[in-house]
C-alpha cells in the first residue's frame, strides 16, 4: 500500500520504488540466505522487515556485514539494536518496552497481588519476560511461576493446569498468534479464572488471534503499540484504507511496515545518491513524522539507531479490540475484573 502511494504521488526523485520480497518461513538460515541474495544478486541499496527476532537478529547481522542500511519493522528483542550495527535502525519499541503502557493500568486499577509469567523460549520471549519480572518487582506483585514453553506447542493443558492450582490474579502471556488462540481456548477449557488474562503485544492484537480463540479471545488484554486512533497523522486513513482494499482490520504490525515504507521514502529523498552508504546516512539524521508515530533514530542506554514511542493497553471485548488505556485515549471502557466462563453471555 504504501509503496502504490509513493509511486502515485511521483515517486522517488521522479523515479519508481521497486519493492523485491523474499519469504525468511520464519527460519534464521533461510532469512540470511534470503538478505545475501538480496544484497548480492538483487543489489538492493536498502532494506527493511524482520517479524520473528529470531530470523530478524540473524538477517540484521548479514546486513551490517555487507554494509547495507537494514530498517527494523516489528523484530523487537532488545539485543538487536544493542550490538553497535551502524546499518541497522529500528522503528518500533524493543520488547523490554511494551509492558510500560500496562503498569500504570495494573498500579491504578487491577492491583494484582500475584502473576503467572508464560513466555515463548525465544528472543522476543525473554525480552520481554525479563521486563514483566522487572515490573512486577517495583509494582510489589508476586511471582508464582515463570515458565517458557517452546513454539508451536498442541497442548498447553499441563502448563495451564499447573497455573490453575496457583490461582494467580494475572497471567501474562508472551507468545505468537497461533500459541496465544490455543491457550486460551485450553484456559477456557480448564475454567482458568485469574482476575484478568494480559498479552504481551504479538499474537494477542492480531484479527487472527480472535478468529482463532472465538469467544475466548473476549476480556482478553494486550500491551499494543499503535491503535488507529492515536494522534499520529494519517493513522485513521492508513486504517480506513487497508480496511477498505483487504476488507479486514489492521494492527501495529501492519502500521509499522507502512511506516517503515514512510521513512525509507523520507530518506531516499533526502539521500546524496541511491548508494548503501548515503541511504545510511540519511536515514541516520531521520526526524519525520508517520502513520506508527514519530520516528527519530537515537541512542540511550546500551541501544543505538533505535526509535523511542510510548505503548498502549488494549482489550478485546466481543470480538472487537479497543483501546483502554491510557484514558485519555480509549475507545471503550475497560472491563475488569475478568469475569470467569461460567458467568459469561
Amino acid at each position: 500500500m504504501a509503496a502504490q502511494e509513493i509511486n502515485a504521488g511521483g515517486g522517488i526523485k521522479g523515479q519508481t520504488l521497486h519493492l523485491l520480497f523474499e519469504d525468511d518461513t520464519g527460519r534464521p538460515d533461510v532469512g540470511r540466505s534470503a538478505t545475501e541474495k538480496l544484497i548480492s544478486q538483487d543489489r538492493v541499496p536498502v532494506l527493511t522487515g524482520g517479524y520473528s527476532s529470531s530470523v530478524t537478529a540473524a538477517v540484521t547481522a548479514v546486513a551490517q556485514q555487507l554494509q547495507v542500511p537494514f530498517l527494523v519493522t516489528t523484530g523487537s528483542a532488545d539485543e538487536i539494536t544493542e550490538k553497535g550495527y551502524d546499518f541497522v535502525f529500528r522503528i518500533n519499541p524493543p520488547a523490554s518496552e511494551y509492558p510500560r503502557g500496562l503498569s500504570s493500568f495494573l498500579e491504578q486499577v487491577a492491583k494484582p497481588k500475584t502473576a503467572v509469567i508464560l513466555a515463548e523460549n525465544s528472543l522476543f520471549g525473554q525480552s520481554s519476560s525479563k521486563e514483566m519480572v522487572t515490573l512486577c518487582g517495583q509494582l510489589g506483585i508476586q511471582i508464582l511461576l515463570k515458565e517458557g514453553y517452546n513454539k508451536g506447542a498442541v497442548d498447553f493443558k499441563p502448563l495451564l493446569t499447573k497455573v490453575k492450582a496457583l490461582n494467580p490474579d494475572l497471567v501474562y502471556m508472551i507468545s505468537y498468534v497461533m500459541d496465544a488462540s490455543l491457550m486460551m481456548r485450553q484456559a477456557r477449557e480448564l475454567d482458568l479464572n485469574p482476575q484478568l488474562f494480559m498479552g504481551g503485544g504479538a499474537g494477542f492484537t492480531l484479527p487472527e488471534f480472535a478468529k482463532s480463540a472465538g469467544p475466548a479471545a473476549d476480556y482478553v488484554y494486550s500491551a499494543t503499540l499503535w491503535m488507529q486512533n492515536l494522534p499520529a497523522p494519517g493513522a485513521r486513513d492508513y486504517f480506513d484504507a487497508y480496511q477498505g482494499k483487504f476488507k479486514e482490520e489492521t494492527e501495529y504490525h501492519g502500521a509499522e511496515a507502512y511506516a517503515s515504507l514512510q521513512v525509507i521514502a523520507d530518506a531516499l529523498r533526502r539521500a546524496k545518491s541511491t548508494s548503501p552508504q548515503d541511504i545510511r546516512d540519511a536515514l541516520a539524521v531521520t526526524d519525520t513524522a508517520t502513520v506508527f508515530g514519530p520516528v527519530k533514530f537515537v541512542a540511550y542506554d546500551r541501544k543505538t539507531q533505535q526509535n523511542r514511542l510510548p505503548t498502549f493497553l488494549v482489550q478485546w471485548q466481543k470480538g472487537k479490540l479497543e483501546t483502554v488505556w491510557p484514558l485519555a485515549i480509549a475507545t471503550a471502557g475497560y472491563r475488569f475484573p475478568t469475569p470467569p466462563w461460567g458467568e459469561r453471555q
